[in-house]
């Protein structure tokens, strides 16, 4: 069994998903509105809008996300997408990619359980945080 994160936005998901990519490798897919069957109404200008978008990494890691077409994915409450980097470099890049543009909530530190630990609200409005795996 597997958790994975969905997460809404607001007519930004094409942008944030080409970031993640951009941050993090993988394979991105991306479904816009346009993209539905033939027969289902879409309005005109919720065409470009995200149906459904999933960046793959490795075998297990999956995060996915739409576009909310009322305009308001709203404000992402009482969740943090956690990150968990290999080492204590990756840990770095990784947040220094997401904290750029956005708010740091956490400085990038040490802490009694990981080399280098941090919390942030990327550009997107997506509070994240990101930990180095303790050194065996």
């Amino acid at each position: 069994m597997a958790f994975y994160p969905y997460l809404f936005f607001s007519g930004n998901c094409r942008r944030a998903f080409t970031r993640y990519a951009e941050i993090f490798g993988g394979e991105l897919v991306l479904l816009s509105m346009s993209d539905v069957p033939e027969g289902t109404p879409v309005p005109t200008e919720n065409l470009d809008l995200i149906m459904h978008a999933a960046l793959k990494i490795g075998d297990d890691a999956l995060l996915m996300a739409s576009d909310d077409p009322t305009g308001d994915g709203g404000k992402a409450q009482g969740i943090v997408v956690n990150y968990a980097a290999n080492d204590k470099a990756d840990a770095e890049r990784v947040f220094a990619a997401l904290s750029k543009n956005g708010d740091i909530t956490q400085p990038l530190m040490e802490t009694f359980f990981s080399p280098s630990f941090g919390m942030c609200t990327d550009e997107f409005g997506i509070p994240w945080m990101v930990s180095a795996q303790p050194v065996a």
